[in-house]
């Protein structure tokens, strides 16, 4: 059992691969920029009638999230497939005036599996973000083992 689900795991890693710079999907027009973390960011969500039921609730533009007093964050699922797989815009910046801290757009790839969104960066930080009652709860883990975790609001 504990093989078949590190097998699992490891799988949904290889599948969700890194998060890489990519730009949208060809004939998906965008919506307008919305800033992000101080970072424009232009999007379109996909009809939630196009998906499984169980994946709707994480479709859309989560923010309000800081990982750290200087760190914001900010996560667009824009569209989930049938076998789970999510397209996924993650952001992040400074909070509030901090020259320390850069900032960027990633647009990559997540899975969804066991009521769970989970992806990683190219420096190979983990992402898991599970639903709340009305919010995504995050969990980020650094290469070198630090956790931190946020709350991500969903933005009307």
């Amino acid at each position: 059992m504990t093989q078949h689900f590190l097998a699992s795991w490891c799988l949904v890693l290889l599948t969700a691969g890194s998060v890489m710079a990519q730009a949208p999907p060809p004939g998906v027009e965008p919506e307008p920029g919305r800033v992000f973390c101080e970072q424009s960011v232009s999007y379109r969500l996909a009809d939630p009638s196009t998906m499984p039921e169980s994946y709707q609730r994480f479709l859309g533009a989560w923010t309000d999230a800081a990982w750290d007093a200087n760190t914001c964050a900010a996560l667009i699922v824009d569209d989930v497939k049938s076998d789970g797989t999510a397209s996924i815009i993650y952001v992040f910046g400074p909070l509030g005036p901090n020259p320390h801290v850069t900032g960027g757009i990633l647009h990559g790839t997540g899975v969804i599996r066991d009521d769970e969104l989970r992806f990683q960066n190219s420096d190979g930080t983990q992402f898991t973000f599970r639903p709340a009652i009305a919010d995504l709860v995050g969990q980020m883990t650094t290469p070198k083992g630090q956790t931190y975790q946020a709350t991500f609001k969903k933005t009307f």
